[in-house]
């Protein structure tokens, strides 16, 4: 029987969009059901009391059904601007069946105002706001809005609750460790939604979120979601990566990791050295173009006065899988900038290249200066990948913009090039030697060796392309085949979002 002073909490996360990182189509073929777990939403839950009933339901994964919603006394959204139009749908479900709808998250914290059928708002971080919830539910007298009024101190969060969902669904599991990005980039929101001082969990907390996912059996992939990983260098060089290669060393190396991180990663050998030790292979770098006046433009001054190319380089020479983020659409690109980004992304062998166009997200410094000089034309998707959703008027033309645009995308993910870059980068990349002998071989393995011979090197007309990658890989690199395989199937999602 429930308690009298119980809660039924259903805890819901909106439905990703198809985007760069959404893979579904690989999901399919790996036999999972999505990318990665709702980090937030499993957080927010062990932040509950442990006396109120717990239900989520991943849209990505499972469907919602009439039936949870009518089960909860509140029904909790939390999501990210790509997950809008889902998160409205939802919501407009939960009321319709006449339960109270409380959100947060990114979408809700820059773009409250969508949203008037939401009963209470969380804005900004949650933990020190949950408390009072909590306390107002129990009490009777619930407000409308809560928002903290600065940012909080994370090294007593607790393990996310990751009893609710089944992790073998995903692909990857996923871990915080700091939240903020001393950088301050025009266009990008971390700042608003986390502050330019990183603020870190211990390691024993770290260590205790490694403990529950390997007690439940995980031993694969988990990205470490920071921001920016190396925004305190030192604690993370000194405190929490040692810690992390004791615990892999004493239970046999279950994990690797990726992560993102800032370019100036490629300045300290010893801490890139550390990472690897520590199980890292991927790295995210927003690198955004190759010209430098556009870099000063968006003040991603840490990007300037380098070789870019020879830091990643030197990046995969460490055995770091290197991941880009690259934008067209400043003020000062010409038409020059999109042979400029196909040539720099072919040279550095950045096989996984997001490319997208300048976008103007809620509340960024971007978004306030193009406001002023009345540039803004509509509110941002998040999705930087249709013309339609620019949402500013660009110095460049329009259709020049566009059509330039796309022509990197057609030409980086063009099967020819593309197996050209995965080379360039197996001749770069140099993991080490441990690394490889640990690969397990997996279900899942199989399933994308032979998904990629019968997609890849039998059904596709361009399959002489990857054959030819893969014969050369065979022979040259052939301890880095499990990579190449990998790369190949990935260029079917990359094909597939950009086309």
């Amino acid at each position: 029987m429930q308690k009298k002073d119980s809660k039924n909490i259903l805890l819901v996360y909106p439905e990703y969009k198809k985007t760069f990182w959404s893979f579904e189509y690989i999901m399919k073929i790996l036999g999972k059901k999505a990318s990665f777990p709702p980090l937030g939403l499993l957080t927010i839950s062990s932040m509950l009391p442990s006396h109120w009933n717990k239900k989520l339901v991943d849209v990505n994964v499972d469907s919602l059904n009439a039936s949870d919603i009518n089960w909860a006394d509140f029904v909790f959204v939390s999501g990210m601007i790509v997950q809008k139009e889902s998160a409205l749908d939802i919501i407009n479900r939960v009321k319709k069946l006449g339960k109270p709808v409380v959100a947060g998250g990114p979408l809700f914290t820059t773009g409250s105002e969508d949203f008037p059928l939401v009963d209470h708002l969380f804005l900004g971080e949650a933990e020190k706001t949950i408390k009072e919830f909590i306390n107002d539910v129990e009490t009777g007298n619930i407000k409308k809005i809560y928002q903290s009024q600065d940012f909080p101190d994370i090294s007593a969060v607790a393990v996310p609750d990751w009893k609710l969902i089944n992790i073998f669904r995903y692909h990857s599991m996923c871990l915080q460790y700091s939240r903020g990005c001393p950088f301050n980039c025009e266009f990008c929101d971390v700042v608003i939604l986390n502050g330019r001082t990183p603020r870190t969990k211990t390691k024993e907390q770290v260590i205790a979120e490694l403990d529950a996912l390997h007690k439940l059996g995980w031993h694969s992939g988990l990205f470490f979601v920071d921001d920016n990983l190396i925004g305190n260098k030192s604690k993370l060089k000194n405190e929490i990566l040692p810690a992390i290669i004791e615990w892999q060393n004493n239970k046999k190396h279950p994990f690797t990791f990726n992560t993102q991180v800032s370019i100036n990663l490629a300045d300290d050998d010893e801490l890139i050295k550390i990472m690897v030790t520590a199980g890292f292979t991927t790295v995210f770098i927003g690198i955004e173009t190759p010209d430098e006046k556009s870099l000063e433009e968006c003040s991603k001054f840490h990007n300037k006065n380098r070789d870019l190319v020879s830091s990643i380089k030197k990046l995969q020479n460490f055995g770091l899988e290197v991941q880009g983020g690259f934008i067209v659409g400043f003020d000062s690109d010409t038409p020059a900038i999109f042979k400029r980004q196909i040539e720099f992304i072919q040279k550095s062998g950045i096989v996984t290249a997001m490319v997208g166009l300048l976008t103007a997200l809620p509340q960024t410094r971007l978004y306030k200066r193009l406001a002023e000089t009345k540039r803004i034309v509509n509110t941002s998707s998040a999705n930087n990948t249709l013309l339609s959703t620019l949402n500013f008027e660009p110095k460049m033309d329009k259709e020049v913009l566009f059509e330039g645009y796309t022509g990197i995308l057609d030409t980086i993910y063009n099967p020819k090039e593309y197996y050209e870059r995965i080379k360039t980068f197996l001749k770069e990349f140099k993991p080490p030697k441990k690394r490889v002998s640990r690969i397990k071989l997996q279900k899942f393995h199989f399933r994308a060796l032979f998904s990629s011979i019968w997609l890849l090197g039998i059904k596709d007309k361009s399959r002489r392309y990857f054959w030819q990658m893969l014969i050369w890989v065979t022979i040259r690199y052939p301890g880095l085949f499990p990579y190449a395989i990998g790369y190949s199937l990935a260029g079917i999602h990359f094909r597939n979002v950009s086309s």
